[in-house]
């Protein structure tokens, strides 16, 4: 499958790159067009939560892929695209926090948002905010002790125009991987093996995920829940051992 990039639509400022590259999507755009801007007003994470950025400081990016086709593991895949991409921008090393968040040191440094209309006209928006050039102080106070930027990182920080060419390049080899390989890939950066965690149906220890994508969690009870990224929002406690 061809790659990502062509066309591109930038904006300097709009509500939100996956609703722009959506309704290009509905009105017939092709696979690889993506979908960019400095600001969006009501920017969105997974389980409806708004995405904070400052203009001209993240990576605001969202790509259309098409056919959809059967991809059960795009949600993995796309997060690894993401690491790989800002790997090769700062001397950095990134960890996927399940499903789909990209961390440093602990710190979030990216979020994937993936929405996706089935049937015979299927296609996926695949949505990522990227920090960049975001100062410490710059965060909301809630998010100065879990967030970061490649800038924070690297000096000069990326530029967009740089994330933006690293990010399609990579995100066009990730999304046709085979399973085994994106599966290992994944288990390779999974950010919450061995973490306590919590979920609204209970708590216990991440054991990493099945051949499906869902996380495995180990209660005390001495048996394994499996978790769907649609049913959790994780809270997480300290590591195993640390």
């Amino acid at each position: 499958m061809a790659g990502f990039g062509v066309p591109h639509r930038h904006h300097r400022s709009t509500e939100s790159t996956n609703a722009r590259a959506r309704e290009l999507a509905i009105a017939g755009a092709p696979h690889g067009l993506i979908v960019t801007a400095d600001e969006q007003s009501a920017g969105r994470g997974r389980q409806g939560r708004s995405w904070f950025a400052i203009a001209g400081a993240s990576l605001l990016y969202s790509a259309l892929l098409r056919p959809l086709g059967k991809r059960p593991l795009l949600p993995l895949a796309v997060p690894l695209a993401v690491c790989e991409a800002a790997e090769g921008l700062a001397r950095v090393t990134c960890a996927v926090k399940w499903p789909n968040d990209v961390w440093i040191e602990g710190r979030k440094l990216a979020g994937v948002l993936i929405e996706s209309r089935a049937g015979s006209e299927g296609f996926a928006v695949i949505g990522v905010g990227l920090n960049l050039s975001v100062p410490a102080d710059a965060f909301p106070e809630e998010l100065r002790g879990t967030a970061t930027s490649l800038g924070l990182h690297s000096d000069p920080a990326p530029t967009a125009a740089a994330a933006r060419a690293a990010l399609s390049d990579a995100l066009g080899r990730w999304i046709d991987a085979d399973a085994d390989t994106v599966l290992a890939g994944f288990r390779e950066r999974d950010a919450l093996a061995e973490r306590r965690i919590a979920w609204q149906g209970g708590e216990g220890t991440a054991a990493g995920i099945d051949d499906s994508g869902h996380l495995l969690v180990e209660t005390e009870a001495g048996g394994t829940v499996t978790l769907g990224a649609g049913e959790v929002h994780l809270e997480l406690g300290r590591a195993e051992g640390g």
